[in-house]
């Protein structure tokens, strides 16, 4: 990118001011200069609400650690039970629902 050593310089009025910083708080961003710089230069800016993504990490973290400990109970004593498989497949339906919301909320993004 460069070193940035020009600056640009313009007035806003105090309901314009309000208006940018409250765009800037919807976003998360604390500098003024990075918040103008981006949209000067992209024209928009975005944040996207994660809870989903996190939600289905963490079941994909609960699912694998169970599979794991079925195959390490399979190895040692050659048994897999029917409620075990049943847990998993039911995580793995947890798991696609989330997969779901989370594309449905990407395809209306615009």
């Amino acid at each position: 990118m460069g070193v940035r050593n020009r600056e640009i310089h313009f007035v806003v009025s105090e309901a314009e001011l309000e208006r940018i910083r409250a765009k800037m708080e919807e976003l998360g961003v604390s500098s003024m200069s990075a918040y103008m710089r981006k949209m000067a230069l992209d024209g928009y800016c975005v944040r996207l609400e994660l809870d989903d993504v996190k939600q289905m990490t963490r079941l994909l973290r609960y699912t694998s650690n169970n599979l794991n400990q079925y195959v390490k109970r399979a190895h040692e004593n050659g048994d897999i039970y029917a409620a075990d498989i049943q847990d998993l497949q039911t995580r793995l339906d947890e798991i696609w629902e989330c997969c779901k919301k989370i594309l449905v909320r990407l395809s209306s993004i615009q």
